[in-house]
């Protein structure tokens, strides 16, 4: 490859690294175009986009970069494929889903602004919420003292309502 080429490769990832808020780094050794192909359509379906890299191109990205991806860089063996997503745990439940039929596994990932190295992070990835799920949660225990409050104010009255109709019947 010719240095004018890997300079336009590296400018192009570095597009992707800033257009997208957070990426996986998966190990693709030994998968055939086969499985590869049926990956990158996985991928699509999950909005998803996957970009099969030179280690030492994505290296120079990476030091090009304005944030300091230097904790990934131990991650940057054998065959790399990059996930980049704009929902941070799309990847990581892609992965847990393929990797029971092929070979994908994780190598690192960056993830709401924080490392995760090793294939043993994917549980806590799968785990992270996306921000529709965040804002759900946040207006449901938002909503929830109010559908308290309401409704103790209705039974609330239905008991004083009850007491008052209970005392004006007792004789005297």
């Amino acid at each position: 490859m010719r240095k004018e080429d890997k300079a336009i490769v590296i400018e192009h990832i570095g597009e992707k690294l800033k257009e997208y808020a957070h990426f996986y780094l998966v190990d693709v050794t030994g998968m055939n175009a086969e499985s590869t192909s049926n990956l990158r359509r996985k991928c699509f379906g999950a909005d998803i986009k996957m970009l099969v890299v030179k280690n030492t191109l994505l290296h120079k990205a990476f030091e090009a970069a304005e944030i300091d991806y230097s904790p990934l860089y131990g991650s940057l063996k054998g065959s790399t494929a990059v996930f980049f997503c704009n929902t941070a745990n799309a990847p990581a439940k892609l992965i847990k889903e393929v990797s029971k039929d092929s070979i994908p596994g994780l190598k690192a990932a960056y993830a709401e602004e924080g490392f995760y190295v090793g294939a043993d992070q994917l549980d806590a990835l799968c785990a992270i919420k996306s921000k529709a799920e965040v804002i759900a949660d946040v207006v449901a225990l938002l909503q929830s003292p109010a559908k308290n409050v309401v409704s103790a104010l209705q039974s609330a009255g239905q008991t004083i309502h009850g007491v008052l109709k209970t005392l004006g019947e007792r004789p005297e």
